[in-house]
């Protein structure tokens, strides 16, 4: 928390995307025994626990909620579901950008909720409690395809072919964003991030529009609503327009991904943003000189930024736990 609001912490605090999950024997475990990973979101005594399991292990200094992106369109009234091996699925498919039939059920969202009072009352005092929404953009590519696509065309498409329509259902994902983030805060959460996953693969109108916008938008409502949670934004992805993102969402704290050199970041970037990442997932999954050269190349670029130690993307599932272990030594060397 200090970081995020622009205190430099020697050594950085760490904590790792998606450390609640797959890479872990414990998770698995509990996996196994209690079904579907949508169950287990929607479930707060599993969710809760899986969410302490990482910060149990290895002693991070946040802990990240464990959810999904996807429960935004699942409460606007999509039906959600994963498939085995393959990932998520939501219908009907909004490839009009048509949302006006679907029923939303906002309480879907309750026990998500309930997932956050239930770690607080677990977490260590000096352990953070990080809640996440999707961002727009990245939600609604899902909602318009109906699953992940391989470079968002059919959101890009609708996008182009009707703005109208587009901007519409946008504008629906930022207010039930909001209202989501503020549930999560009112619940416990100390700080949130927004994950746009595939804000990389609009062109630069386009990227103005549907990620800058929208993610400013739920910056500037959230801080009349509860001024006091630093906002960390993560666009992945996007390059050279990170510092054009930083200065025009107004966000607290910028995720970076493993594809940016950490230098050029410290050196574009508004001076004294907080800044979180960014080592290459598969460093960490390789271990060895590799990790330990990429965690000394990024710790000294930016050793005179605010800076959360973490990846640029999730943990690989393959990820050897010793591997992690050994990270946090040279982290907090």
């Amino acid at each position: 928390m200090a970081v995020l609001r622009g205190e430099r912490r020697d050594p950085p605090p760490v904590w790792l995307m998606r450390q609640a999950g797959r890479y872990l024997p414990e998770y698995r475990a509990l996996r196994a025994e209690k079904g579907g990973f949508l169950d287990l979101c929607y479930d707060p005594v599993a969710a809760a626990e899986i969410t302490l399991q990482p910060v149990r292990r290895f002693g991070f200094d946040g802990a990240i909620l464990f959810s999904d992106i996807l429960v935004i369109p699942h409460a606007m009234g999509q039906q959600l579901w994963f498939e085995t091996g393959e990932g998520p699925r939501l219908a009907p498919l909004l490839l009009d950008g048509d949302f006006s039939a679907l029923a939303p059920d906002m309480a879907k969202l309750d026990p998500i909720y309930e997932t956050v009072r239930r770690v607080l009352a677990e977490l260590p005092s000096a352990t953070t409690m990080l809640g996440f929404a999707g961002s727009p953009w990245t939600v609604a590519t899902y909602m318009v395809a109906g699953q992940g696509t391989k470079d968002q065309n059919p959101a890009r498409q609708l996008a182009y072919r009707d703005p109208a329509a587009f901007q519409r259902l946008i504008d629906a994902i930022v207010t039930a964003t909001v209202d989501y983030l503020v549930g999560q805060i009112d619940a416990g959460v100390e700080a949130v991030q927004l994950f746009d996953s595939w804000a990389g693969s609009l062109a630069p109108d386009e990227f103005l529009r549907w990620v800058v916008a929208p993610n400013r938008a739920i910056v500037e409502r959230l801080r009349v609503r509860r001024p006091d949670t630093p906002i960390i934004g993560f666009p992945k992805g996007i390059g050279e327009k990170l510092p054009v993102y930083a200065r025009e969402t107004g966000v607290d704290a910028l995720g970076i991904d493993e594809t940016m050199d950490p230098a050029w970041a410290d050196e574009n970037l508004p001076r004294g943003l907080p800044v979180q990442g960014n080592l290459d997932p598969l460093a960490l999954l390789a271990g060895g000189a590799g990790l330990e050269n990429a965690v000394n190349r990024i710790r000294n670029a930016f050793s005179k930024r605010p800076h959360i130690f973490n990846l640029g993307h999730g943990i690989v599932p393959e990820t050897p736990v010793v591997h992690v272990e050994n990270l946090l030594s040279m982290v907090r060397a």
